[in-house]
């Protein structure tokens, strides 16, 4: 059982939060924007747990998915599914409950939410075949990693207003930036195996495309909250997430493997200096 457990837990990247926390502070910044300050701890805690046990049960369909082309990456060929020691249906079984018990937890909100958690689910369960097809499949990661930006605003409103679909959009840019980063650490083995990801796509403009996809996500961000978030403290967030992005440019720059996966696990910290000046912002 201890074993198996490490291998349930390998299965689920538990030891590296980045993968939850990419998700959580959009979808907590999008708890406070709705609210106008904080939501209560029932929602906070609702779209944390949920956060986590979503991106778990992603980890689980994502590893079923690609267990024929992980076994040809360096990165990933010891993953539990793909080295054997998990079975495909464990996998999938493990997935199942993750997001049954995330579901439980919506349970508790409203109907918006409860319908828009179909939406989210359906964009999860896709995403890891669009590799097969799509030269951009960061940009359907984007939309599944900003799904709970809406689903926020319909548990606080019980509606989706335009601006949170703006804030999506924003977010999206966000994640195809960091995503990007992620691919260029497997460009070559992805090159070889047949995988399409924004890395090969973009080739030798993957860099500045990068650095526009942070400016979009800041300045989209910037223009929508700006009147919303009329504090100081939001533009201290927002110039601090700046200067994280020129640290990721400079370790990106050369295109080495250690450097892209460096700014890759880092973006977390841009999410929570933008969270940070939305929270500093709306206290009355």
């Amino acid at each position: 059982m201890p074993i198996k457990l490490s291998l349930y837990l390998d299965l689920i990247r538990w030891n590296r939060p980045a993968g939850w926390l990419l998700l959580l502070w959009p979808t907590l910044s999008a708890l406070w924007i709705a609210a106008g300050g904080f939501p209560g701890w029932h929602l906070v805690l609702v779209f944390t747990l949920g956060t986590i046990l979503m991106r778990s049960a992603g980890c689980c369909i994502n590893d079923v998915a690609d267990r024929d082309f992980d076994r040809h990456v360096k990165r990933t060929a010891q993953r539990p599914v793909t080295s054997g020691r998990i079975s495909t249906k464990e996998a999938l079984v493990v997935g199942a409950v993750l997001a049954l018990t995330a579901f439980g937890l919506v349970l508790t909100t409203n109907r918006a939410t409860i319908a828009w958690s179909f939406a989210a689910l359906a964009v999860t369960l896709v995403y890891p075949y669009a590799k097969r097809f799509v030269s951009m499949p960061q940009a359907v990661l984007g939309v599944a990693f900003s799904f709970g930006i809406p689903m926020a605003f319909a548990a606080v409103t019980g509606e989706v207003p335009l601006l949170a679909w703006g804030l999506l959009l924003g977010n999206l840019f966000w994640v195809l930036a960091y995503d990007t980063e992620y691919a260029m650490v497997d460009r070559d083995d992805d090159l070889r195996i047949g995988m399409k990801t924004s890395a090969i796509t973009l080739g030798r403009w993957d860099v500045p495309a990068i650095l526009l996809f942070y400016a979009l996500y800041l300045a989209l961000w910037s223009w929508l909250l700006a009147p919303i978030v009329a504090s100081p403290w939001w533009w201290v967030g927002v110039v601090l997430a700046c200067a994280q992005v020129v640290w990721h440019g400079m370790l990106i720059r050369t295109r080495t493997r250690d450097g892209c996966f460096k700014a890759f696990r880092l973006n977390h910290w841009v999410g929570l200096a933008v969270f940070a000046g939305i929270v500093a912002g709306l206290v009355r």
